[in-house]
């Protein structure tokens, strides 16, 4: 490993439900970070934010004007969003070159995605820039639930759901952070995801129709997803948790380390033989065509 891959400072892809206090999440960290004199670099790639309590390094409004674009190509907001940082991803290249040029000054990088979590994590320009992010620097994604909200059997189903989703589409060292612990703690949510039978108690104690039964199911389906998950309980408002939480990226640093970055060279390996040989087959095909000419 080169030394300029030794200094790669890790990325935190910070995603989740649209209010799980993503941004507020990311400006504590921002704030824990500075606190230590550990700078981290910033990026906001929501364009329909209006206001952010942090002051980005790199921000996809100083590039995008999302409300021009939903005027120039007759949009509603949701298309507004993806169109932009559709344009964004086209100079992501950019944005990676910054980065890698302040590796050895900072400590983190902090990515802060679009509110409409479905616009980043299952768009091509989400997919783009997330692979963009993890070939340069060790990636870790940090789901965001909203802790209160999921004291529902159904919605916390639903977070998990979308959770194992994308942790299969990123192929990325994968964080669940139960935010808002000090409205909520976030105890209840582990015993679910340990006690497969505390969990089916709850749902049909609340619940007894169609959707308890679906529920209970489908958690008996994810308990392997489960074991494989890393967890934490912070609140963005208080700080509690956050030294857990930084514990606990070092840990999902080190799995990228030994299993996430072998497999990206060797799938990048593989897509650069399948290239070469491609280009291989055009030129002999070339080759052929001029000789029949001739």
């Amino acid at each position: 490993m080169s030394n300029k891959e030794k200094r790669a400072p890790p990325a935190l892809i910070i995603i989740g439900m649209a209010g799980s206090g993503k941004t507020t999440l990311l400006q504590r960290l921002n704030a824990y970070l500075h606190g230590k004199e550990q700078p981290p670099y910033t990026l906001n790639l929501d364009p329909a934010v209006s206001e952010l309590p942090y002051t980005p390094n790199i921000d996809i409004r100083d590039t995008v004007d999302y409300k021009e674009v939903m005027k120039q190509y007759n949009m509603g907001p949701n298309g507004g969003i993806l169109t932009a940082l559709n344009l964004f991803t086209t100079k992501f290249d950019q944005v990676v070159e910054l980065m890698e040029k302040r590796a050895d000054q900072i400590s983190h990088v902090l990515v802060d995605t679009p509110g409409q979590i479905e616009i980043f994590t299952w768009s091509a320009s989400g997919a783009i820039i997330t692979e963009a992010i993890a070939s340069s620097h060790p990636a870790v994604v940090l789901y965001v639930i909203d802790t209160p909200r999921c004291n529902n059997p159904a919605t916390f189903m639903s977070n998990m759901l979308y959770a194992c989703s994308i942790l299969y589409k990123t192929r990325l060292p994968f964080l669940l952070v139960f935010n808002k612990t000090d409205v909520q703690s976030h105890d209840f949510a582990v015993e679910w995801m340990t006690d497969f039978e505390a969990f089916q108690r709850d749902v049909h104690e609340r619940d007894d129709t169609y959707m308890a039964s679906l529920t209970g199911s489908m958690s008996l389906m994810l308990e392997e997803f489960y074991n494989c998950l890393n967890i934490v309980g912070v609140s963005a408002v208080t700080g509690e948790g956050i030294d857990a939480l930084f514990a606990q990226v070092d840990k999902c640093v080190e799995e990228y380390e030994k299993e996430y970055r072998p497999e990206m060279e060797r799938l990048k390996k593989e897509k650069e033989e399948r290239l070469a040989e491609e280009k291989k087959r055009n030129v002999e095909r070339l080759l052929s065509d001029l000789t029949l000419d001739a």
